[in-house]
């Protein structure tokens, strides 16, 4: 924990993006194995429903790219509220959407305990 009115470490600053960033990962492969389970129960996979889980394993690939640009933690937490909205596709992507949720939230304290500063950090907080 840093004092108030110090730096951060700069090599904990960067393991704590790299533990956004390996999530945000994770994350992606796992809605890259929900067109599986989306074609065998419910209405059946349909180029629609693809088309969003590949867009959307996109975005968290981009994510895990972006934890070093300023608003990265901000699109990472927006993504968070995607992945929750995958439980329309199936109800376990929901248990999923939250389970990530509650990694991401908990991430969140961790770097606020690490860091310093708001749980979220305002954009004109965070450097370059």
């Amino acid at each position: 924990m840093t004092e108030p009115g110090t730096a951060p470490d700069p090599r904990t600053a960067r393991a704590v993006r790299g533990a956004f960033a390996g999530t945000l990962a994770l994350e992606a492969i796992v809605v890259l194995l929900v067109p599986r389970t989306v074609a065998r129960f419910g209405a059946g996979l349909t180029w629609t429903r693809l088309a969003i889980l590949l867009g959307l394993a996109a975005l968290f690939v981009l994510g895990a790219a972006l934890q070093r640009r300023r608003h990265g933690l901000l699109f990472g937490t927006v993504l968070q509220l995607g992945l929750l909205a995958c439980g329309l596709l199936t109800q376990a992507m929901f248990l999923l959407g939250v389970v990530f949720g509650l990694v991401w939230y908990y991430l969140l304290r961790v770097r606020r305990d690490l860091l310093g500063g708001n749980l979220l950090p305002r954009w004109r907080d965070q450097p370059g």
